[in-house]
C-alpha cells in the first residue's frame, strides 16, 4: 500500500510539473484545418490592407550651411558682424528647420491646409497640382473644415458646387488671423451654380475657382472635391515628419532634408519651400547688423541735410543784402583753423549723441538684437565694438531658443546673466567714454574761443559770413560723411549672400516608394494567422480538464488500464451478442481476459463479482455492465447482471424488460428474490433490474439483505456484475465495494474531467478500493491525443445507445450540424 501511495503521488508530481508538449503538438495536428483557416484569414486581411493603403514616398533635399563671408568686407570694412562659426550654425538650422514658426511659413506660403482631392476606388485621394482649376482663397473669409465641397464641371466655364451638411453649425477658420469660427450652414444637400472667376461668397466657402490651364478642355460632369483643414493640425503634421540630418561625417556642414508622404509633387514642393524659405530668413537675419545701421545713418543723414539746407539758405540771403569781402589771409587761416575745431566739435558731439541714445536704449530695452554699429558715426573705442558684438550674438542666440526652448528654462536665465552681465560692462564703458569726449569738448570750446576773439577785430558783417561759412562746410562734410557711411552699409547688405545654399533641389525622378511594405505585411498576415491559432490552442490546451488518451491517464493516475471500447453505431447495447464479429465485441473479449488474469490471482471456490462504475452518468458504465455480463455468458459461464444503480436504472429497457420490480422489491422484502430474477434471452444470462425508485438507496444497498445475497449468488453465479451507481456523484457505490473481487471504472474520453480521478485515487491510496482498474470508452485508435496505446483494432465505429446514435444518418454518416459541433468541441 505504501508503494501504490508514493507512486501515486510521483504520478502527481509529474502531472504538475511536466507539460504534455506531444499532446499539444497532436492537438494543433488534429485542429490543421483551423490553423489552415486563420492562416488564410489573416492573408486575406493583409490583401485588403495592402490593396486599401495609399502608397508612401520619401524624397530628399541638400543643403549646406557656411560661413559666408561678403566679399566687400575688407580690413577696412567698419560694418561687418561675424555671427559665430559653421559648428554653431549647423545646430541652429536643424533647430529652426524643426521649429512650428518656420513650418508655420512654409505651409503659409504653399496653402497646404487646403486640399484639391478626386473620389478614388477606396477613398478621396489628394491630386494637388494636377487639379484642372486652382482656388484663389479670400484669406479673411470664412472656409469650413474637415468637409469636402464637391466641384461638377458642367462645361468649360461653369460648375457646380455641391455639398451636404447634417448639422446646423460647423468649425470655420480664417486664415489670415488663424482664427477658429463656428459657423451657420444650410441642412442638408445644397447645390448651386458658378461661373469660372466668379466670385463664391457662402457662409462655408469664400473663394474665387479659375481654370489651371484654360486651354486645356475639361471633361464634362467631371467631379473633384476641396477640403480646406486646421492650419494647425497641419503644421503640426509638417513638423513632426521632416527630418534633418548631417548628410554623412565627412561633409558635416551639409545637411539632408527628408519628408515622406502620399504625393510626390507635394512633397518637393514642401521641401524646396522650407529651404528657400529657411535661406531668406538666414539673409534677413545676416543683413540684420547692415539694416539697423543704414536705418540710423538715415535718421541722422536727414536732421544733416536738413541743417546744410539752412545753412545754404542762410549764407545765400546774407551774399544778397551784402557785398563780397575780401578778407586777408591771416584772417582767412584763423577760421579755417576755428572750422576745423568745430568739425571736430560736431563729430564728437554726434559720438555723444549715439552713446546717450545706445545708454538709454539698453536701460529701457530688452530686445538687443537693433543695435546701429558704433562705427556709423566714428566709434572706434575696442571695448564698445566688442561689448555690442556680444550682446547682440547673445541676443540673437536668445531669440532662435525661443521657438525651442521653454520660457524661464536655467538656458534662458545663463543667457539672461551673460547679457545682463555684458550690458553692465558696456554702460560702464559708454560712461567712462562719455567723460572722455565731454572733456575733449571742453578743450575744443576753449581753443575756439581764442581763435574766436581773433576775429572779433574784424567787422560784424565780416565775422558773420565766416561763421556762416564755416557752419555749411561743416556740414557739408558731416553730409558727405554720412552718405558715405550709409553707401559703405548698403554696399554690404546688397553684397550679402545667405549661409544656407541649396546643394540638391528635391525632385521627382521616379522611385522613392517606401511603403506600404506589401512583403511585410503578408508576412506579418503569415506569422498572426499562425501565432494566434497556435496561441488559442495553446490556451485551451492548458484549460482542456477532459481526459482525451491513455496517456494522460498514466500520468493521472498509477491504476493500470484493463481495456479499450471503440465507438460502435448500433440501436442497442446488446453490441456483443448481436454483433459477435465487431471489434467492439473483440474489445469485450480482451476485457475479459484481463478479468481473468485478474481474477485467478486469488483464487476462491465460489463466484466471482465484478463491479462496473463510473465517475458521473453518460460515461458508458450501463453499456460496459450489460456487455462484459453478455461475453461472460457465451463463453458458458452462470451469469448474473445486477441493477445496482437505483436512482437512475437503465438495463432492462435493452432485454425488453420493464423496471416494475427488481432489486429494490427484494431489498424491502416485497417480493423473494427468484421473483426478480429475470432469466434472457441469451443463454446463461439472468439480469435483476433495478425497480422502482426508492426514496432511501444508500441505506437498502447497506442492508444485511444486500450482503446475505451476494453470499447466496456467489454459490450459485459463476460470474456476479454489479451494475453500480456513478462513484463522483453519489456514495452508493462506496458500499458495494467490499462485495467486488475487482473493479472496473469507466473512463469516457473526450468526456471524462480529469478532476474525477482525483477520487479514484485517494480511494485507491487509502486502501477503500482494491483490484480496481481503467476500461476507456470512446477510444479513438488515431486520436492525436492518445500517442502511449495501440490496440490494434482500428475501433473507427461507435454504438447508438442513448442520445448517441442520433448523430448519424441511416448510411452511417455524420450529421452536418454533427460535424460542427464535433469541431468547434475539439476547439
Amino acid at each position: 500500500m505504501n508503494d501504490n501511495h508514493l507512486e501515486t503521488e510521483q504520478y502527481q508530481e509529474r502531472n504538475q510539473i511536466a507539460f504534455d508538449f506531444k499532446g499539444y503538438l497532436f492537438k494543433v495536428l488534429n485542429l490543421w484545418k483551423f490553423v489552415l483557416l486563420c492562416i488564410g484569414f489573416a492573408l486575406l486581411i493583409a490583401y485588403l490592407i495592402n490593396v486599401r493603403k495609399q502608397n508612401v514616398y520619401k524624397l530628399s533635399s541638400l543643403i549646406s550651411v557656411e560661413n559666408d563671408q561678403n566679399p566687400f568686407f575688407t580690413a577696412n570694412t567698419s560694418i561687418s558682424f561675424n555671427w559665430g562659426g559653421v559648428s554653431g550654425k549647423v545646430g541652429k538650422t536643424i533647430t529652426t528647420l524643426k521649429t512650428r514658426t518656420h513650418n508655420e511659413k512654409v505651409v503659409d506660403s504653399l496653402q497646404y491646409f487646403m486640399d484639391y482631392l478626386v473620389e478614388g476606388k477606396y477613398r478621396k485621394v489628394d491630386i494637388y497640382k494636377t487639379a484642372p482649376f486652382v482656388v484663389d482663397l479670400n484669406l479673411s473669409g470664412k472656409q469650413v473644415l474637415n468637409h469636402p465641397i464637391g466641384i461638377r464641371f458642367l462645361d468649360q466655364l461653369h460648375f457646380e458646387l455641391f455639398t451636404q451638411f447634417e448639422s446646423e453649425t460647423r468649425s470655420a477658420q480664417q486664415y489670415d488671423t488663424k482664427e477658429m469660427v463656428s459657423i451657420s450652414v444650410p441642412v442638408g444637400d445644397f447645390r448651386q451654380q458658378f461661373k469660372v472667376g466668379e466670385p463664391i461668397s457662402l457662409p462655408f466657402m469664400d473663394a474665387t475657382i479659375y481654370l489651371r490651364h484654360p486651354e486645356h478642355i475639361i471633361k464634362p460632369q467631371s467631379e473633384y472635391f476641396i477640403q480646406f483643414n486646421s492650419f494647425d493640425a497641419i503644421v503640426n503634421h509638417y513638423q513632426s515628419r521632416i527630418f534633418v540630418n548631417t548628410f554623412n561625417a565627412n561633409a558635416s556642414s551639409v545637411l539632408q532634408l527628408s519628408l515622406a508622404g502620399h504625393n510626390k509633387s507635394k512633397i518637393v514642393d514642401y521641401l524646396n519651400t522650407t529651404a528657400a524659405i529657411l535661406s531668406r530668413t538666414e539673409l534677413e537675419r545676416k543683413n540684420l547688423y547692415a539694416s539697423n545701421t543704414i536705418k540710423f545713418i538715415d535718421s541722422t543723414l536727414q536732421a544733416v541735410n536738413d541743417n546744410l539746407q539752412d545753412f545754404n539758405n542762410e549764407m545765400n540771403t546774407f551774399r544778397k543784402q551784402n557785398k563780397v569781402f575780401n578778407i586777408d589771409a591771416e584772417m582767412t587761416e584763423v577760421s579755417s583753423k576755428l572750422k576745423e575745431l568745430e568739425r571736430q566739435k560736431e563729430e564728437e558731439r554726434i559720438k555723444l549723441d549715439y552713446l546717450n541714445l545706445l545708454e538709454t536704449y539698453l536701460n529701457t530695452k530688452t530686445n538687443y538684437t537693433n543695435i546701429a554699429a558704433p562705427t556709423s558715426v566714428g566709434i572706434e573705442e575696442p571695448n564698445i565694438l566688442t561689448s555690442v558684438k556680444t550682446i547682440t550674438s547673445l541676443a540673437i542666440e536668445r531669440q532662435n531658443m525661443e521657438y525651442t526652448t521653454r520660457e524661464g528654462s536655467d538656458l534662458f536665465k545663463d543667457l539672461d546673466r551673460r547679457i545682463e552681465a555684458e550690458k553692465q560692462v558696456l554702460l560702464e564703458t559708454i560712461s567712462s567714454t562719455k567723460s572722455t569726449i565731454n572733456t575733449l569738448i571742453n578743450s575744443i570750446n576753449r581753443n575756439m574761443a581764442n581763435f574766436e576773439s581773433k576775429l572779433s577785430t574784424l567787422p560784424e558783417d565780416q565775422q558773420q559770413y565766416l561763421r556762416i561759412q564755416r557752419k555749411l562746410d561743416i556740414s557739408q562734410e558731416a553730409y558727405d560723411l554720412y552718405l558715405a557711411k550709409r553707401g559703405e552699409a548698403a554696399i554690404v547688405k546688397a553684397a550679402n549672400i545667405s549661409d544656407i545654399t541649396i546643394v540638391d533641389e528635391a525632385k521627382d525622378i521616379g522611385g522613392g516608394k517606401i511603403g506600404p511594405n506589401k512583403s511585410l505585411n503578408y508576412m506579418m498576415g503569415l506569422m498572426m494567422g499562425f501565432f494566434i491559432p497556435m496561441f488559442l490552442i495553446f490556451v485551451i490546451f492548458l484549460l482542456d480538464t477532459t481526459i482525451h488518451g491513455s496517456d494522460e491517464i498514466e500520468q493521472l493516475s498509477s491504476i493500470p488500464i484493463m481495456g479499450l471500447i471503440g465507438k460502435y453505431r448500433y440501436h442497442n447495447n446488446l453490441v456483443v451478442f448481436e454483433k459477435p464479429k465487431s471489434a467492439v465485441a473483440e474489445s469485450f473479449r480482451s476485457i475479459r481476459s484481463s478479468l481473468q488474469f485478474i481474477l485467478n490471482k486469488t483464487p476462491k471456490p465460489s463466484g466471482r463479482t465484478i463491479m462496473v462504475t463510473s465517475s458521473v452518468s453518460g460515461e458508458g458504465k450501463t453499456f460496459t455492465s450489460i456487455n462484459i455480463a453478455t461475453v461472460y455468458a457465451l463463453s458458458g459461464k452462470k451469469t448474473i447482471l445486477l441493477g445496482l444503480d437505483l436512482r437512475k436504472p437503465k438495463i432492462f429497457d435493452d432485454f425488453e424488460l420493464t423496471n416494475d420490480y427488481g432489486m429494490v422489491n427484494y431489498f424491502i422484502d416485497d417480493l423473494d428474490f427468484d421473483d426478480v430474477v429475470n432469466k434472457t434471452h441469451i443463454e446463461n444470462l439472468s439480469v435483476v433490474p433495478a425497480g422502482p425508485i426508492p426514496p432511501n438507496p444508500s441505506e437498502l444497498l447497506m442492508s444485511n439483505r444486500m450482503e446475505a445475497l451476494i453470499s447466496n449468488l456467489r454459490e450459485t453465479y459463476d460470474i456476479i456484475i454489479l451494475d453500480t451507481p456513478p462513484l463522483g456523484l453519489v456514495t452508493d457505490a462506496l458500499e458495494l465495494v467490499k462485495y467486488a473481487d475487482t473493479t472496473i471504472f469507466m473512463v469516457r474520453l473526450d468526456y471524462t474531467k480529469k478532476g474525477m480521478l482525483q477520487l479514484i485515487n485517494a480511494k485507491y491510496r487509502g486502501g477503500e478500493i482494491k483490484n480496481i482498474s481503467f476500461v476507456l470508452n470512446f477510444y479513438k485508435h488515431k486520436t492525436n491525443h492518445n500517442y502511449g496505446y495501440g490496440y490494434g483494432y482500428g475501433y473507427g465505429y461507435g454504438y447508438g445507445y442513448g442520445v448517441y446514435g442520433n448523430a448519424y444518418h441511416e448510411d452511417g454518416k455524420r450529421s452536418t450540424w454533427k460535424k460542427v459541433t464535433d469541431f468547434i468541441k475539439r476547439i
